[in-house]
């Protein structure tokens, strides 16, 4: 009986005590880091703007992550090393030498079950609410060991510049934006997120990163009005034409003098008809230049967030767009920009109303030339490259280093692009299908 009772005497229960103590600790640890890493700013900000000081304190210790982290983990592993340490000593003073072993076997489990997987699974499935709990004490925490960790920060930065690798102590290892991206894209590809909901999303995310020049319509596209022309014609022409809004040029079509819009256009010569009761020949002696605006000229570089701002602020919606050089490139108009985030805008007027990608009957898609690589992409889900070129006929020419004839095949990126309409030396139609 004298061994039984030396074995269990006071300072076995004590030391059974400290190592329950422990991996209570342990566990509040793994379960803190799990909280704080999962838990979403932009839920803790709602809930800290309902007054939750919890959730304001998560918000203040996350800001920056290598020290939270390197203060749990720091925190974590003491407590993890003492519990096994006085284990093993308890089980060595019981077992002698086979101690050791038995020590390590059963520190595994409770460490594993009580001290990592139980309070993980409780912090990832209930991350914000004990992401705030947890918050307060882990502060404190991040405040006793904050010299140990920049210490520990400096030696392992110091480490790592001998091996080459260098380290940005302001960088985030994802950026928002990236993130954003990630969780809608998984969200699609698990079945939540509505493909149209991701790519409003993300479309709206890209605007500054991308420039007018990639969206605008090219120069050869653009309608124009020859301001010496008679006006009875140029009455006609606006008339039948879709747009509402015309450039007007004299001489050269590079020489823009101005943008007519058609509202201003009829009001201007109705007036002229109704206001003076005379006939219809007093159209011929109407001066275009009295109702044009003045053009409003932009770089081909100008971000299309930029260019969504300036034309909200200056309450217009279109745009010519020049190079470096001031030779013009084409236009841009505010539903160009906002197409890039709700996908194509048609109305009764437009004459291409149809899609400009179309599936065929064996599985391919006929897609228009001059359809860009980034609305392919959209429609069909692809990854085709927009580095070389913004459209789909660029993109063919940039590889093929030729200007395509008809019928002509190519095969490059994991997909075949047979060429089927050209036009001069643009080319217009393509048929495209994955090779796999």
């Amino acid at each position: 009986m004298e061994p039984t009772s030396a074995l269990f005497d006071g300072a076995f229960w004590i030391t059974t005590g400290a190592i329950l103590c422990l991996l209570i600790l342990s566990g509040f640890f793994s379960g803190s880091e799990t909280a704080l890493t999962a838990a979403s700013r932009g839920k803790l900000r709602a809930q800290a703007d309902k007054g939750n000081r919890g959730a304001e304190k998560a918000l203040v210790i996350t800001e920056d992550n290598e020290r939270l982290i390197g203060s749990v983990l720091l925190g974590n592993n003491m407590v993890n090393i003492l519990a096994t340490s006085l284990t093993t000593a308890l089980f060595t003073r019981a077992f002698g030498e086979s101690g050791v072993a038995l020590a390590t076997l059963i520190m595994t489990l409770l460490v594993l079950i009580f001290a990592e997987v139980l309070p993980k699974t409780y912090a990832i499935t209930n991350a914000e609410r004990a992401a705030a709990a947890v918050a307060t004490p882990i502060a404190l925490i991040i405040r006793i060991f904050s010299p140990l960790v920049s210490a520990v920060r400096i030696l392992v930065r110091g480490i790592l510049s001998l091996f080459g690798v260098q380290t940005d102590p302001d960088s985030h290892i994802l950026a928002v934006r990236e993130e954003i991206a990630g969780a809608l894209n998984l969200g699609h590809s698990e079945g939540v997120v509505e493909k149209e909901d991701r790519d409003r999303i993300l479309g709206a995310l890209d605007l500054a990163e991308r420039t007018v020049e990639e969206i605008m319509l090219h120069r050869s596209g653009i309608e124009m009005v020859d301001a010496d022309l008679p006006p009875r014609e140029i009455l006609n022409q606006c008339l039948e034409s879709p747009h509402t809004r015309l450039p007007i040029f004299k001489d050269d079509p590079e020489n823009i003098i101005g943008v007519m819009h058609a509202k201003d256009l009829l009001r201007a010569m109705y007036k002229l008809v109704d206001g003076t009761g005379a006939a219809v020949d007093v159209l011929d002696d109407f001066d275009i230049s009295s109702v044009m605006m003045k053009p409003y000229f932009v770089p081909d570089t100008t971000s299309l967030d930029d260019q969504m701002r300036q034309f909200l602020r200056g309450r217009t919606h279109f745009a010519l767009v020049v190079d470096e050089y001031g030779s013009l490139e084409g236009l841009i108009t505010l539903e160009d920009i906002l197409e890039e985030i709700v996908g194509e805008i048609t109305d009764e007027f437009d004459p291409d109303a149809d899609h400009p990608v179309r599936k065929g009957d064996e599985g391919d898609y006929i897609v228009d030339g001059a359809m860009t690589i980034r609305d392919l992409n959209r429609a069909t889900d692809w990854h085709l490259p927009d580095d070389a070129a913004n459209t789909v006929a660029g993109l063919v020419i940039h590889e093929a280093q030729i200007i395509p004839a008809v019928g002509q095949v190519f095969s490059f990126h994991g997909f075949r692009f047979e060429v089927t309409g050209r036009k001069d030396n643009r080319v217009t139609k393509l048929k495209i299908r994955p090779l796999s």
